[in-house]
């Protein structure tokens, strides 16, 4: 019989590594792909497979909003790519969402053999997460696609800017930050356009996708200086512009460019 000190042990490093509850699993299907919807350590995730995995297992995660306007996830899944999601509960991609991230690429690579880089698509808030992941861990990153995406937390949610931001959602966000005051915030050196620099010393290519009239999340507040600041750090960069769209729609009607630069970024 294992000693109390043993089991203690066990649970603390089951939980470390990341705890799949098998009992919830589902499988259906998506878009005529195997979909696989668990718990992790409590948490939803969604993950669909390909018919037949790409030779390198690629994978795509988007962080927010899995399955609107889903046309470059499923001409991946097309090409061999994984489609996942974990729910991280609208938290702007603060410091705990990272470490979700973390366990839920860790219990990825493990359980469904996925290539060591993910492609991230960050659709609006989304752009915190993929940023700020990729930031955090550059060398887990192929490429980045941003989609009418949120580069500045000031601009959106914060509201400091052109757009007219969300208050209830800007005071969560200094809550799951762990922000005392909204200045802490502003003063906040982390924010992904203040943090690309790792970014682009491994050449990470990223794509935007933007519309140049986007009301919510402006243009020139968000991807236009990302990409300006990326291009002086000798980070690859490439934009994709949308005359006179507003937020919505995002991606595109025909996703080829976008699926395209994936794969490109990917057999790298």
């Amino acid at each position: 019989m294992k000693s109390r000190f043993v089991i203690a042990v066990s649970l603390v490093v089951a939980s470390l590594q990341g705890l799949a509850d098998s009992s919830n699993l589902v499988t259906t299907t998506w878009n005529g792909f195997k979909r696989d919807e668990f718990k992790l350590n409590g948490v939803n995730c969604i993950v669909v497979a390909p018919a037949q995995p790409s030779k390198g297992a690629s994978w795509v995660w988007r962080p927010e909003f899995f399955g609107h306007e889903p046309q470059s996830d499923i001409a991946l899944l097309s090409n061999g790519f994984f489609a996942v999601y974990i729910n991280m509960s609208n938290s702007f991609g603060c410091p705990k969402a990272m470490e979700q991230m973390d366990t839920f690429y860790d219990h990825l690579r493990k359980t469904y053999n996925v290539g060591e880089k993910c492609t991230l698509s960050g659709f609006s808030r989304g752009g915190l997460y993929s940023l700020n992941f990729a930031a955090r861990r550059p060398e887990r990153v192929a490429c980045i696609y941003l989609d009418n995406a949120v580069c500045d937390f000031k601009s959106w949610p914060g509201g400091k800017g052109k757009g007219k931001g969300s208050k209830g959602d800007w005071l969560k966000l200094q809550k799951n930050y762990g922000f005392e005051t909204e200045q802490a915030a502003l003063d906040y050196k982390l924010n992904p356009i203040d943090n690309l620099k790792s970014i682009a010393e491994k050449k990470i290519p990223i794509m935007g996708v933007c519309g140049d009239s986007d009301k919510t999340v402006p243009y020139e507040e968000n991807f236009k200086i990302v990409k300006e600041r990326y291009q002086a750090l000798g980070g690859p960069i490439t934009e994709i512009m949308k005359p006179g769209c507003d937020h919505h729609p995002h991606s595109l009607k025909d996703p080829t460019p976008i699926v395209d630069f994936i794969l490109k970024a990917n057999q790298k």
